[in-house]
């Protein structure tokens, strides 16, 4: 009977340890000069668009993007296993323009809607998922530059993991979001 108490005990005991803690997701960090994209290792400032930042569990500073677009796809791609604890997209209601999205303009990406298939192209020459922070922001982006409105969850493995032609562009692309 001793026994069995203790053995109740220890599992007990080791069931406690395992209880995961909850950790608080990092905020999101001020875009700067030393912001270099995770894919391509190119300073993100150059390049037109809403940007993404994603936080990892065994970084000090987040994996930046320099269109939404790849954001996503490094979140769906199985040799990235690394721990996600935070994505911020810019929040393209608030940017002063498609060239300036701003520094410190974020919103957790769960919060976004996006705008899918528009006439507008990201930093990198590809299609781009538009975040606003807001439908009726989208709703009014596709008023000027067509597309969709979608939630992450709703965006498809096709629209951010297919191959593009980014020798062809975009027709609109240098059009302002304002």
């Amino acid at each position: 009977m001793i026994r069995l108490i203790l053995i109740v005990s220890l599992a007990t005991a080791l069931a406690a340890c395992k209880e995961e803690v909850a950790v608080e997701a990092p905020k999101p960090v001020a875009m700067t000069v030393e912001a270099v994209g995770y894919y391509c290792q190119m300073d993100i400032l150059d390049h037109e668009g809403p940007k993404a930042q994603i936080h990892v569990s065994h970084l000090d500073q987040p994996l930046w993007f320099g269109q939404v677009r790849d954001a996503i796809a490094y979140t769906r791609l199985p040799e990235e296993t690394a721990e996600i604890t935070a994505i911020y997209v810019h929040d393209m209601a608030n940017a002063a323009s498609w060239a300036d999205p701003g520094k410190e303009n974020w919103i957790a990406v769960k919060d976004a809607y996006f705008v899918v298939e528009s006439r507008r192209t990201g930093g990198m020459g590809a299609p781009e998922a538009v975040p606003f922070g807001s439908a009726e922001a989208a709703a009014d982006f596709i008023a000027e530059h067509g597309g969709q409105t979608v939630r992450l969850e709703q965006i498809t493995d096709d629209y951010v993991l297919a191959p593009v032609d980014v020798s062809v562009v975009a027709p609109g692309a240098s059009e302002s979001v304002q």
